[in-house]
């Protein structure tokens, strides 16, 4: 008896819209990253105060500007395959890795050539910042390269492509996120 009354009030079944699922758990995604860079940019403001030590400005801005063309050609690659270009796609997701690796490299190459010490407040918040945000580079470098991979592989299409639009909202998201930390780091003193 008490098996019949639970089969009545059973939920129907309820169908889920998979697309738009995994675009809100990116957006949650993007939202709990979006607190851990906030805070950084917090702890460099609030250390305002501090002795900001010298940095390689021309560096900065050349990073920055291979960072912001790195946006683009992901773009591109994203438009291509919704558009079934496919070896357009191929081609600006390799330009796209490309392009990170040489910003990861000029934030390493910064590293080394530091006039200043991870003792020291600013640079102690310096290497923070640029170190978490090399890291999520990285990360977006080997999620192109994943993406890449399955694209050589045949794996997209026009009509079938969320990998490759996901992996370019996190680029995009990672390209977004310096927007803010280049001017605090390198612009204001």
């Amino acid at each position: 008896m008490a098996l019949a009354g639970t089969a009545a009030h059973a939920p129907e079944h309820v169908v889920h819209d998979k697309a738009k699922m995994k675009l809100v758990g990116l957006w949650l995604f993007f939202f709990s990253e979006s607190v851990l860079f906030g805070l950084l940019l917090s702890a460099r403001f609030y250390l305002e105060r501090i002795n900001r030590e010298e940095v390689d400005q021309l560096l900065g801005l050349g990073i920055t500007c291979v960072l912001l063309l790195s946006s683009v050609t992901a773009f591109t690659a994203e438009t291509a395959i919704e558009h079934d270009r496919r070896k357009l796609a191929g081609w600006m997701l390799v330009v796209t890795i490309l392009l990170g690796t040489g910003f990861a490299c000029g934030v390493g190459f910064e590293w080394g050539t530091a006039h200043f010490s991870k003792e020291q407040a600013f640079g102690s918040i310096f290497f923070t910042m640029t170190g978490i945000h090399a890291a999520h580079v990285i990360s977006g470098i080997g999620l192109l390269v994943l993406t890449w991979f399955q694209l050589a592989r045949g794996r997209f299409s026009g009509k079938d492509h969320w990998p490759v639009s996901g992996t370019v909202m996190y680029w995009h998201f990672v390209d977004v996120v310096w927007v803010f930390f280049y001017p605090a780091l390198y612009l204001v003193k």
